[in-house]
């Protein structure tokens, strides 16, 4: 049994995607749950997926939905914490691209 992706997973391999396949592209700006579906990646209905494209004159902040602030944190997160590092889980930032 194959586990699930992480979303970082899914973003990478659908931009990597839409690089190499301008028709794909196009299905996943026009598409998004029917290209998520060709690329073997089924979503729940109650998911509501909105793919847009930044071009050099736009940015584009996606607000993470707020960490619970009595959510528990698993063993594995505990110890990266104890390490000094911040939880994937909470932190909005590790994948996002720093902009110069």
């Amino acid at each position: 049994m194959s586990r699930a992706m992480t979303r970082k997973e899914i973003e990478e391999k659908l931009i990597t995607r839409t690089w190499q396949d301008e028709a794909f592209k196009q299905e996943l700006l026009n598409n998004p749950r029917g290209a998520f579906e060709k690329e073997g990646i089924t979503l729940p209905e109650s998911i509501k997926v909105t793919v847009v494209e930044e071009s050099p004159n736009s940015l584009y902040l996606v607000l993470p939905k707020k960490p619970s602030e009595t959510a528990e944190l698993s063993d594995a997160e505990l110890e990266s914490v104890a390490g000094g590092a911040v939880p994937q889980s909470i932190n909005p930032w590790k994948c996002m691209p720093m902009y110069v």
